[in-house]
């Protein structure tokens, strides 16, 4: 490994952005936010429950309130021991209390909320029988920006885990592809982001010859053979954030149109990142990608949008997609990931993490976009 790790976040930033997550809420017009465990509870407090359970934990934002984090009581020590826990109230509630009636005294009773996506329905459901006239919406349409903007410290923890990426890629291309499984190439690529200090590893897709025209193929039984186009995505998480890259590489000399095609989706995805800058809405980044593809013929093999966002998860707002208007700031992190994929024949995909800058992006990924010729 190369590089230092960046210094882990303090009570006072997750102070600052439960206070934020309150303020947001309020100019939304919601009452409060409910937040489950998860990447939300996880970003907003630094804590993550050992398990969970059918017990309910959420924690409570209420604007003009200070945070508190209802837990089962036999949770309550390590909640204690979060990052977060100094800029919190705990209310602990034993089994066979109500904990829907101890959530319920922190609410207004007639308030529309922010719940994150992942609560569990019966924890929901739970709410609306103690508060009948309570509403709900989820934080994903209610806040989606919530987390979008990074601070100098998530984009150095973005930055590394791309490096790491980077890292893995760069390794992966000196093995053996030609008479070894897809599925042994995902192995390698997995071990590999362990390697460079990924603790979670989300996906390793490896898409070969006809499997490359399906974007989510991961990994199959396949056997690589020479001259295959070779589609390489993957990511996963490092120090609590996300990487996300996606290189095609070929087995051998590939075809005229092969090279064609890995050209035309290099073009595109570096018109994608000259279209980043603040004020610029996320759609024009898939507008300015989708167009270099379509005036090349291959418009109708274009099947996704350009990016997602990616920050504690490998996936989230703000999304690059053609109806999506709200505009790029600095601090936004998302993928530009172009591609193109002929069906029973072969796909391409190049894909790099953007950082939106002050005065227009920069990539977190750099390992080459050329045509890499692997054996």
């Amino acid at each position: 490994m190369t590089g230092s790790t960046p210094a882990p976040f303090t009570a006072d930033d997750y102070t600052a952005r439960m206070e934020r997550a309150a303020r947001s809420a309020a100019d939304a017009g919601l009452a409060g936010l409910l937040v489950a465990p998860g990447p939300d509870m996880v970003w907003l407090t630094g804590y993550t429950p050992t398990a969970v359970t059918e017990r309910l934990t959420v924690l409570v934002l209420t604007p003009g309130h200070d945070p508190v984090l209802v837990v089962p009581t036999l949770e309550a020590p390590d909640a204690e021991h979060a990052t977060g826990a100094s800029a919190l109230t705990l209310r602990d509630w034993t089994d066979g209390k109500d904990p829907y009636a101890v959530t319920a005294a922190l609410l207004d009773g007639s308030g529309r909320f922010g719940i994150s996506d992942n609560t569990w329905a019966m924890h929901l459901l739970g709410l609306q029988r103690t508060l009948p006239g309570t509403s709900y919406a989820s934080l994903t349409d209610a806040l989606p920006m919530l987390r979008a903007v990074k601070d100098a410290a998530e984009l150095e923890l973005l930055a590394a885990a791309g490096a790491a990426a980077d890292q893995a890629f760069e390794e992966i291309r000196k093995v053996p592809f030609a008479g070894r499984r897809e599925s042994d190439i995902g192995h390698d690529l997995a071990d590999l982001l362990r390697r460079f200090g990924h603790s979670q590893v989300d996906f390793t897709i490896v898409g070969s010859g006809p499997n490359g025209a399906n974007p989510h193929h991961e990994v199959g039984d396949r056997v690589i053979q020479d001259g295959d186009m070779v589609v390489l995505d993957f990511g996963g998480l490092k120090d609590g954030y996300g990487s996300d890259t996606t290189r095609t590489v070929h087995v051998g000399e590939p075809a005229e149109e092969e090279r064609t095609v890995h050209d035309i989706v290099r073009a595109a995805q570096e018109a994608g990142f000259r279209a980043v800058r603040p004020g610029v809405a996320c759609q024009e980044v898939d507008r300015a990608a989708r167009a270099v593809i379509t005036e090349a013929g291959y418009g109708e093999y274009f099947i996704h949008r350009t990016g997602h966002g990616i920050g504690v998860t490998t996936h989230e707002p703000p999304y690059m997609i053609e109806g999506e208007e709200q505009s790029l700031v600095p601090g936004m992190c998302f993928s530009v990931e172009p591609g193109i994929y002929l069906p029973g024949r072969f796909g391409v995909r190049i894909e790099d993490i953007v950082a939106v800058t002050g005065d227009g992006g920069r990539r977190l990924n750099n390992t080459t976009r050329e045509m890499v010729i692997v054996d």
